[in-house]
C-alpha cells in the first residue's frame, strides 16, 4: 500500500543539484577567507601573552629560589634547578623551544635575564618575532 508521500515522490530524483552544492561550496570559501586571517591573528597575539605570562612566572619562581638558596641558580645550573622544588616540569615557549637563562644577567635591575627570541626563534624582531623578556 502506498501513501501519498510514496506517489509524490515517485520518478523524481531528491538530493542536491550541482549548482546548489557548488553555491554552498563557494559561500563557505568566502566566510573562510574573511574569518581565517582574523583567527591566525588571535593565535599569534595570544602565543606572545602566554610567553609574557611564563617569563613573569618563572621570575616568580626564581625570587622564591632566591629566598630559599640566598641566590639565584647560575647560568650552567640555569631553569633546571627549579624542577623538583618548585616546579614539576620546565614550560616551554608558545613555540616548543626552552625560555633562555642567564645569571647574571646583562639588563635591568634583576640578577638574571630570562627571555625567549619569540617565533623566529632569532634575536631581534618585530611583531610575533619579538624578543620577550622580564627586563623590559
Amino acid at each position: 500500500m502506498k501513501t501519498k508521500q510514496n506517489k509524490r515522490n515517485n520518478g523524481k530524483q531528491q538530493g542536491f543539484t550541482l549548482i546548489e552544492i557548488l553555491v554552498v561550496v563557494a559561500i563557505i570559501g568566502i566566510l573562510a577567507s574573511i574569518i581565517v586571517p582574523k583567527l591566525t591573528s588571535k593565535v599569534s597575539y595570544a602565543r606572545v601573552q602566554k610567553a609574557h605570562h611564563d617569563i613573569k612566572t618563572l621570575s616568580s619562581t626564581l625570587s622564591l629560589y632566591k629566598l630559599d638558596k640566598f641566590a639565584y641558580p647560575d647560568t650552567n645550573q640555569g631553569l633546571s634547578a627549579l624542577v623538583g622544588d618548585y616546579l614539576d616540569k620546565l614550560p616551554k615557549d608558545p613555540w616548543n623551544r626552552d625560555y633562555l637563562y642567564l645569571s647574571p644577567g646583562t639588563h635591568g635591575a634583576q640578577s638574571f635575564d630570562l627571555y625567549s627570541y619569540g617565533a623566529d626563534g632569532v634575536a631581534g624582531g618585530s611583531d610575533e618575532n619579538k624578543d620577550i623578556n622580564s627586563w623590559e
